[in-house]
């Protein structure tokens, strides 16, 4: 969080404006802080046929928040379309790795490539000092390096580094986190003043462009080649049932399998080249082993011995001690120290050193504890 700026001196900020509570905050910080806000929200996502709320644009961000807080703070505000970016940075990507058998995160490449990467151009468009939004994460610089670190948000149960592990290292010093040091508690409380409407500060956990069904009915509409029919697999090729397409289901997915067992089976690997689904008992989910590319870092790279460090496979999942071993100059190998529950191709693993964020990297193999152990798989 950043402090009060000193008397007479006035820096101009971007603020990423979303209309959710969070970014309206960081806003009235800000402004209140001494800082010159100019107020931004990004139309990344347009319903066809859905009528327009009260508030907003049905889309994800809520257009009409965002203007009514600016003008209760005196700042500007501007509404830039950047959906042509966000079907090519964000959507197609989403359903690309989909097809692929992947389960993608489209906050992390959005955070990437829109809010971090063409929200980020228009700041420095509007020459602006920094770019700030209301994401819960701390940055400072240390003093010995001079290096800009990216670390976990104090109120732990808000942390949000993990999505910003594809951000560019040298844009660190431009950008400003006000609610990093901040319990969600004390944001609400900042923005009594600003009477914001209860009904619509409720927090969605859905992927922003999938707002009216779930995202196999998103495929079904904008990919229809997603519906390919094919076999439900064991990892023995004994043939079980039958599937829809191979992007509509996710590794670990239990319901929704259409066929019988004398157990519980999950999905535990999807073969798109095969145009199958493999399922198998919960045991073979585990996965202690796995190979990360697109890698992304914000400390001395690359690393040329083994690394011990904490990882996080999911958002939501707790960091587990794990290890790092280089491979080639876009690829490690990271070897778990627990073993986890279906570690999914496509997803983020992040990589932390106490509660310094030092970057990630995109799953794009996994290795099966029993595999490993039977010697018939094995990463590295």
């Amino acid at each position: 969080m950043s402090a009060t700026l000193p008397h007479g001196e006035s820096k101009t900020v971007v603020v990423g404006m979303s209309g959710g509570v969070d970014s309206c905050a960081a806003a009235l910080i800000l402004k209140e802080q001494g800082y010159r806000v100019i107020g931004v929200t990004l139309k990344v996502w347009k319903e066809v046929d859905k009528p327009d709320g009260r508030w907003q644009d049905r889309s994800c961000c809520k257009v009409g928040i965002a203007r009514y807080v600016a003008q209760r703070l005196g700042i500007e505000h501007h509404l830039i379309d950047v959906q042509p970016e966000f079907r090519r940075s964000v959507i197609d990507d989403f359903v690309d790795g989909y097809l692929a058998g992947e389960t993608p995160n489209p906050c992390i490449r959005c955070n990437e490539h829109i809010k971090f990467g063409r929200l980020f151009d228009v700041a420095m468009e509007f020459g602006a000092d920094f770019l700030a939004t209301g994401h819960y994460v701390r940055i400072n610089r240390d003093a010995e390096s001079g290096r800009h670190r990216i670390r976990r948000a104090l109120d732990a149960t808000k942390d949000q580094s993990y999505f910003l592990c594809r951000l560019r290292p040298e844009i660190l010093p431009r950008l400003i986190f006000p609610l990093g040091s901040m319990r969600k508690s004390d944001v609400w409380r900042r923005v009594e003043s600003l009477d914001l409407p209860p009904e619509e500060m409720r927090e969605s956990q859905e992927i922003c462009f999938v707002t009216q069904q779930d995202y196999r009915g998103f495929l079904s509409e904008h990919a229809p080649q997603a519906i390919r029919p094919g076999p439900v697999i064991t990892s023995r090729g004994e043939v079980l049932g039958a599937h829809q397409g191979v992007a509509f289901y996710t590794v670990g997915q239990r319901r929704g399998l259409g066929i019988s067992s004398s157990g519980p089976l999950y999905v535990v690997h999807l073969r798109p080249e095969e145009n199958a689904v493999v399922v198998g008992p919960e045991s073979e989910l585990l996965c202690d082993e796995l190979v990360a590319n697109q890698l992304n870092f914000f400390v001395e790279y690359p690393i040329r011995e083994p690394v011990e460090v904490e990882v996080k496979i999911r958002y939501r999942n707790p960091m587990i001690p794990a290890r790092i071993l280089p491979q080639d100059d876009d690829s490690v190998c990271v070897r778990l120290g627990i073993p986890q529950r279906g570690v999914t191709p496509g997803q983020s693993v992040v990589f932390y050193s106490g509660d310094e964020m030092l970057g990630g990297g995109i799953i794009r193999s996994a290795a099966r504890t029993r595999d490993r152990l039977d010697n018939r798989q094995a990463l590295c």
